[in-house]
């Protein structure tokens, strides 16, 4: 089976939206265009659905390394058929719903809205890719700190902390600021260092931070023996993992539902985090993990 992979980064992918060009070229039953964002779990998720979508027959067009935005748009212009989102991003960045919702709610809220948008959510995994801070283990033990609002009367006491965060979390409508106004307080500008969100955890590791942006189903939270500070205040939305997909294409293409949902029931926060590090941490490809999770399960 033949798959077409091209990478557009963020830029490229702009560009393409600002001329107007589509991806899908109007022939969504012909060839799906599986697209993705630009960091490992996201680019697994796309080759995986690229390989699995071959293996059943369909030609397949892979687009990942987006940012989310452009991604979204993407999927709202016809460009991009087939993604998976996390229904904190959706409900929050796209929607503008600043509601505390539960999962369950969360999903079913985004579900409808999106709906509107000619975007069906199908069914979401049991993988949860939350914001999370975190800190080394000993760090963190020594100075009494298991959960944001230990971490707060740390820095409200006089403890300084710096921070390593990516840019996009530090200017979110769910990211840096809202996160200090609910648990109140401030690292300070000074102490806020922006970079790349792979690097955040280099950073930590190598005690350039003493706290770091990460994600609840990385696999170097483990890998480096980070503790995940609690979110006592449940500030964080769910951010479950779950296949989109545009109305039209799933109307020309029934099945597709099935199989995707079928994917999406084999994911889990352990799961996620397992495949991450073996990317991130063992160093093996995107290609080869997608190909021997597929096979492992069933799924080709």
């Amino acid at each position: 089976m033949f798959v077409r992979r091209t990478f557009l980064g963020a830029v490229g992918a702009a560009t393409l939206l600002l001329a107007g060009g589509g991806l899908a070229g109007g022939a969504a039953a012909e060839t799906i265009v599986v697209g993705g964002k630009n960091f490992t779990e996201q680019q697994l998720m796309a080759e995986m659905t690229a390989q699995y979508l071959a293996a059943k027959g369909y030609d397949v067009d892979k687009n990942a390394g987006m940012g989310s935005t452009v991604l979204r748009s993407a999927m709202e212009n016809d460009q991009i058929d087939v993604y998976w989102e996390y229904t904190g991003t959706s409900l929050i960045t796209y929607n503008k719903v600043d509601e505390q919702l539960s999962p369950e709610e969360t999903y079913q809220r985004v579900k409808d809205l999106d709906a509107e948008k000619g975007i069906v959510w199908l069914e979401p995994s049991a993988a949860n890719n939350t914001y999370a801070l975190m800190m080394e283990r000993e760090d963190a033990e020594a100075m009494g700190i298991e959960s944001i609002s230990d971490l707060a009367a740390k820095i409200n006491g006089g403890d300084e902390m710096t921070f390593a965060s990516n840019a996009e979390f530090a200017e979110r409508p769910d990211g840096l600021r809202p996160l200090q106004e609910e648990y109140g307080f401030r690292f300070g500008r000074a102490n806020l260092k922006k970079m790349d969100s792979g690097l955040t955890y280099k950073a930590l590791d190598e005690d350039q931070v003493d706290v770091a942006l990460g994600f609840a189903t990385d696999g170097r939270i483990a890998a480096f023996d980070f503790v995940v500070l609690d979110d006592d205040k449940g500030y964080f939305p769910n951010y479950a993992l779950a296949p989109t997909i545009r109305a039209e294409v799933l109307e020309a293409n029934p099945d597709l539902g099935d199989l995707l949902n079928a994917l999406s029931a084999k994911l889990d926060d352990s799961t996620m985090a397992s495949l991450n590090a073996r990317v991130d941490v063992e160093k093996e490809t995107i290609e080869a993990v997608s190909e021997s999770f597929l096979t492992e399960q069933g799924l080709i």
